[in-house]
């Protein structure tokens, strides 16, 4: 495998993965340092540090990248890494890093340990700023969202059983780390009842109404006379957060308030992002539901919805202010993995450019229209959860996986300089 200095791969951007008629394009491929990439979680972008931050298990380590100069910049470490469970296989349940978010100089990630890690940006050193925080559990604390002003963090401990969330006084824009619990939010067991194997996905801020929306994959009840496991199946909902109250437990959706879990139609969403008008892209995914076969956005004033003909299966879902557009790490797509392209003023699907099977990751720099997707390295290299196809290696130019980087040229995108 030939590398450039700047360890971006000679040779990257052909195959299936690299279509030259399409209107997102592939730049380049940034390559890891360190194991080939197995098995990895959520991405994150600050624009205006220009930087992007994925949770790289393989590694142990959230990676960050230079949006700017496409260079591979430091990993910030000390998380689980990859568990494996008794198969061999990656137990996502109890590895990590998982879910990312930033504000400003501070960093959070979850880890497989049940445990809250915060970094600070500024600081040379790769290790936590403070000690990490435990949520209480016994596997992942996974995906998160904070609020405009960085001040509260919601996190998911999807693979509990039940599922809950925890929320955090997180650091907002002050100089020192001190970030602590504030409670844990439930839902009514009538809705998620225990010993279902039933999850709590990817919470996303929403200023205009000021709630947290986390994506729900399977609610009971949904609708009457549904089963878990069909063949009725059970479609998925949306809890609502008020995150200035005191309230615990939530039940059904109480429109007077707009807090509660949302009934969906034809949706059992993993992803969630929070794109213009209050509406918010829901990743419905026939990995939750098989009957599901489209992509949903929901607006979080009026709860009117659309569906996205053409694309399903997704995991991370970004909208980037940008372009007007959403990404889909829609790994899980009919026909094979795929990065999806959606117009977010008419919510149509523009275009689907195919992925490596594990490709569920996405986040893109709004600056600078680049978008960044995580390619594993071929399952003949690291077993299990590597990437079934030769796609990958293809938009990597190597077998050791990296992060692919696309780019949609738009008129008036801004200069990479990085300023705002």
């Amino acid at each position: 495998m030939s590398l450039a200095a700047s360890g971006v791969a000679f040779g990257a951007c052909t195959g299936p993965g690299a279509p030259t008629d399409t209107q997102t394009k592939c730049l380049t491929a940034v390559q890891i340092p360190g194991n080939p990439l197995r098995s990895f979680d959520i991405s994150f972008v600050n624009p205006h540090r220009a930087e992007y931050y994925f949770a790289d298990r393989s590694n142990a380590a959230v990676q960050v990248i230079d949006t700017r100069h496409l260079t591979h910049k430091r990993a910030l470490g000390g998380f689980v890494g990859i568990k494996l469970n008794n198969m061999g296989a990656v137990d996502n349940s109890h590895s990590g890093p998982d879910g990312v978010v930033t504000h400003g100089r501070w960093l959070y990630a979850g880890d497989g340990d049940s445990t809250l890690k915060v970094f600070d940006l500024e600081s040379s050193a790769s290790t936590v700023a403070q000690p990490p925080l435990s949520t209480g559990g016994t596997t992942r604390v996974d995906e998160m969202d904070i609020t405009s002003d960085g001040e509260l963090l919601l996190v998911a401990n999807n693979a509990e059983d039940p599922p809950y969330a925890t929320l955090f006084a997180a650091n907002g824009d002050r100089s020192f780390s001190a970030v602590q619990k504030i409670m844990k939010i439930t839902v009514d067991n009538a809705i998620i009842p225990a010993g279902e194997g039933l999850s709590m996905e990817q919470p996303a801020w929403e200023p205009r109404t000021g709630r947290f929306y986390v994506s729900i994959p399977q609610i009971a009840d949904n609708p009457a006379g549904c089963t878990f496991g069909g063949p009725k199946f059970c479609q998925g909902g949306l809890l609502v957060i008020d995150p200035h109250s005191s309230k615990q437990e939530y039940g059904a959706f109480d429109a007077a308030t707009n807090t509660g879990v949302l009934s969906l139609s034809d949706c059992g969403p993993n992803g969630a992002t929070v794109g213009p008008n209050a509406n918010l892209m829901l990743g419905c995914t026939p990995q939750n539901v098989p009957t599901n076969i489209t992509t949903q956005v929901i607006n979080a004033k009026t709860k009117h919805f659309v569906e996205v003909g053409g694309l399903t299966g997704s995991d991370e879902v970004w909208y980037n202010a940008g372009d007007n557009r959403y990404y889909t790490g829609s790994n899980r797509a009919k026909g094979g993995a795929g990065l999806g392209v959606v117009n977010a003023e008419t919510n149509f699907l523009i275009e689907k450019i195919p992925q490596g099977s594990n490709s569920h990751s996405v986040a893109a720099d709004s600056k600078r229209n680049r978008i960044f997707v995580p390619q594993a390295a071929p399952a003949s290299v690291v077993g299990s959860g590597g990437d079934t196809t030769t796609v990958g290696a293809g938009i990597c130019g190597s077998t050791n996986g990296c992060v692919a980087v696309y780019v949609h040229h738009v008129d008036g995108e801004r200069d990479d300089d990085g300023s705002d």
